[in-house]
């Protein structure tokens, strides 16, 4: 884990080694002060040489200005390259993100996610400026203060060397303590972002269904887990903080007593026993920030380890002799394919089917069937656990998914949209589109005349997932961005079944356009909007269970039969 924490270090290599070396001149620096007190007690002012007196302060004073330079640059260009770290962290994760397959977000909350890219980044970028700094410059410090010490008197200064192996102590048994704690504290971090994305995200049917009261129940249980989880750090930080410092108080208590003796027994004179008590806080100092460092390691660390996680997590890649499909036809067969999103439970079972180039195959069936995961399973957003998935007569396991996946639109019933303008929302089928494709594309999907009635036209913002839109304006806005990407293969997956009768007339004659020429699997709830397709397949527990046109189905008088009665006798 440490190997890659420190790969960051590398394209900053020069401004590392700058702010390690601007580091190790401060804690030089700091030394300077008691060396020239002492010299003062001892010989300067015994000896009147005020002039020296007057040097040796300006000296000292010019040295201190130094220091404050070198201060500034440690703290401004310091945590910038900490920044800059962050910056490339966050962006290795983004674009890993982005290749992970569909089933790692059917297990991972959007909050929780958010929470890791951002507060957990915060912490590393911490550890990474302050990290080396501290563990490097503070041990420095320590041997260099240890060695004047010596200087001074070596049986004063082992004498307090002797306090330093119970620091360690303390610090070692409550370590494993601090990190479960902060731990645990991240965890209720990333469960209260995802409580709140949620909340937020679904604030107009919290207000709908007046459930205010109950969304604000469900975040104070989780702020209440918060608290719980930051008190148990708090407390362990406490015991680590009050604990060590009482060690380090155990340090001054040990030069008054003992200098006071070595001072009464003339071993060392008043200019030494000065400069020692003040020099024994050049190698506290030092220590304490090692100590303290322990808080700000844990942080960081267990952020990493849930950066590493992420990192680890496999993405989707391509076989290793995938090929680039080209553009396909659209023929479809299905091997005898069986799929689960858990082990041992399958979706959809022995499936086999084909569907010909141009053709139209609807899928209908109750909820749960297993007629979304056919559709996903096309464009490969899922491995399939056994049997084969053809287009064109090559497996799909064999061509890149982003040349497989280019050859495919979705329309869905539920929308995403961006929260950017109409154009950037339609462009997001094929980013290197013209205007005037653009245009036609809306026209294609009868939303260009409500785009004009816009005061901003196609620059017309729409907000957070579409929100300033309806939900008829946001399905054609869909379809436009499908004609815009002009898929071989078309995948209609119940996109009218959210809408109006009205609206959803209007939709189908935009999708009957769309349709044409192209290879199209249906997923339909309304079975008037599929009774024209080529071929109709009914799915229950998995399975294909009945198959062939809306003529033969209906005679068969099996479950589409049935199904068909039902919905002719409401309307």
């Amino acid at each position: 884990m440490l190997k890659r924490f420190f790969s960051y270090y590398k394209p900053h290599k020069k401004l590392f080694f700058l702010d390690m070396g601007a580091s190790l001149l401060v804690a030089m620096l700091g030394i300077i002060y008691p060396i020239v007190t002492r010299t003062m007690l001892n010989e300067l002012i015994p000896e009147r040489k005020y002039r020296l007196i007057v040097i040796a302060g300006l000296s000292l004073l010019l040295l201190y200005f130094v220091r404050m330079l070198l201060n500034y640059f440690i703290q401004y260009q310091g945590h910038v390259m900490g920044v800059r770290m962050q910056a490339q962290m966050r962006s290795d994760m983004f674009n890993h993100l982005e290749k992970l397959p569909f089933g790692f977000y059917d297990n991972n909350e959007t909050g929780k996610l958010m929470s890791r890219m951002t507060n957990d980044l915060m912490n590393i970028s911490e550890l990474a400026h302050h990290g080396p700094e501290n563990l490097i410059i503070s041990t420095i410090s320590i041997v260099i203060s240890f060695v004047y010490l010596c200087t001074i008197d070596p049986y004063l200064t082992l004498l307090v060397f002797v306090c330093v192996p119970i620091l360690l102590l303390v610090s070692m048994t409550l370590r494993k303590k601090m990190r479960e704690a902060f731990k645990e504290s991240r965890q209720a971090v990333a469960d209260i972002n995802a409580s709140l994305e949620s909340s937020i995200s679904g604030i107009r049917v919290t207000k709908a269904f007046t459930n205010a009261e109950r969304e604000s129940e469900k975040f104070e249980k989780g702020n209440e887990s918060f608290v719980g989880a930051r008190r148990k750090a708090y407390r362990t930080m406490g015991q680590f903080h009050s604990t060590t410092t009482f060690v380090t108080d155990i340090f001054n208590v040990m030069v008054l007593i003992a200098g006071g003796l070595f001072l009464y027994g003339d071993r060392i004179d008043v200019g030494d026993y000065s400069a020692f008590a003040m020099s024994v806080g050049l190698f506290v100092s030092p220590v304490m920030t090692l100590i303290n460092f322990m808080e700000q390691y844990q942080d960081g660390v267990t952020g990493f380890e849930r950066f590493i996680e992420i990192m680890d997590t496999k993405p989707e890649i391509d076989a290793p002799d995938a090929v680039d499909a080209g553009r396909l036809e659209g023929h479809i067969v299905f091997e005898d394919v069986s799929y689960g999103y858990e082990e041992g439970k399958d979706v959809i079972r022995h499936v086999s089917l084909e569907i010909g180039k141009g053709k139209k195959y609807a899928l209908v069936g109750p909820s749960g069937g297993g007629k979304t995961t056919i559709c996903h399973l096309i464009p490969n957003f899922y491995k399939i656990q056994s049997g084969r998935i053809l287009l064109d007569g090559k497996d799909i396991s064999r061509l890149t998914m982003e040349s497989l996946r280019r050859n495919i639109g979705i329309v869905q019933q539920d929308i995403y949209l961006f929260n950017a303008s109409i154009r950037e929302n339609i462009l997001y089928g094929r980013l290197d589109a013209t205007e005037e494709e653009v245009i036609e594309a809306a026209k294609r999907a009868n939303i260009h005349d409500y785009i004009m009635t816009l005061d901003e036209g196609y620059d017309t913002v729409i907000g957070e997932r579409g929100v300033r839109l309806s939900g008829g304006q946001k399905q054609r806005l869909s379809i436009a961005r499908v004609f815009l990407k002009d898929p071989a293969i078309l995948i209609l997956d119940e996109a009218t079944s959210a809408l109006d009768n009205t609206t959803e007339i209007m939709i189908q004659h935009a999708l009957d356009e769309l349709c044409e020429g192209r290879t199209t699997l249906v997923v339909a709830h309304r079975l008037s909007t599929i009774k024209n397709a080529d071929e109709i397949a009914v799915i229950a527990d998995g399975k294909i269970i009945e198959q062939g046109d809306h003529e033969t189905l209906v005679s068969k008088g099996g479950v589409y039969a049935q199904l068909y009665r039902e919905q002719f006798r409401e309307s």
